[in-house]
């Protein structure tokens, strides 16, 4: 009785809220039912390649976007995003980011999940996050994919390792480039530190947010190289042109 009294006493003091809008929630959640109506979430018919959505009349005639119709041989297996990254959910990604916002990690990885049912239905060894440079994590102080694979790990029951992949070259933020510019900034930007780690391994890569796909390809290259069996791509966002 004391207990459920003390529970009581918290509900009202610490109610949960929204995560996005801060709205008071009946029950425990991470957002408001207007708010996840908001959100543009990625769903079939989708590229069965690339995820990216198939926006046509005859979409579900259709298994793969233009781009991965054709024969050009892709750097990895599979790849798949949560969200479509705009001002619907632009703000919580932001502020899980850059602002401490670390309590949004749960939903975000909650989002991974759902996302890569078809990556974790093709078989996965090892989780792996797009690793920051170590002045950059020191400045920030964590690394978000980093946090986002160790809550789906414990999601899905698959391993994870913060470590096999080190970016081993300072670069400049992406958001500072465009286009080719972003695939030049992080040329051979990434190695893998602990290759028996790696080797024969299916690996599913993870960050928060997919623009032009440069950063992901070269780790995602750097892995390959190292010896891993295959490498899936899985991000919360992704920017749809």
């Amino acid at each position: 009785m004391f207990g459920a009294l003390i529970t009581k006493i918290v509900d009202l003091l610490y109610p949960y809220r929204c995560l996005k809008c801060g709205k008071v929630l009946d029950s425990a959640g991470y957002l408001c039912d207007h708010c996840v109506d908001e959100i543009n979430f990625i769903a079939p018919p989708y590229c069965a390649k690339c995820g990216t959505p198939l926006h046509v009349d005859n979409a579900s005639n259709l298994k793969y976007c233009a781009t991965c119709s054709g024969k050009t041989k892709k750097f990895y297996r599979l790849a798949r995003s949560a969200v479509v990254y705009d001002n619907s959910d632009k703000n919580l990604i932001i502020a899980f980011k850059f602002f401490d916002k670390t309590e949004n990690a749960n939903l975000l990885a909650a989002m991974l999940k759902v996302a890569g049912k078809d990556i974790f239905d093709a078989g996965a060894d090892l989780i792996i996050p797009v690793p920051l440079h170590k002045s950059r994590l020191l400045k920030r102080r964590y690394n978000q994919s980093a946090i986002l694979s160790d809550k789906l790990s414990k999601m899905v029951n698959i391993p994870v390792d913060c470590f096999a992949l080190v970016r081993h070259r300072k670069t400049r933020p992406q958001v500072e480039f465009s286009g080719k510019e972003r695939i030049t900034n992080v040329k051979n930007a990434f190695s893998v530190k602990y290759p028996d780690r790696i080797i024969n391994r299916r690996i599913i890569l993870i960050d928060d947010v997919m623009t032009t796909g440069s950063t992901l390809k070269e780790c995602a290259v750097a892995l390959r190289h190292a010896g891993a069996k295959s490498v899936d791509l899985l991000t919360v966002a992704r920017v749809i042109d």
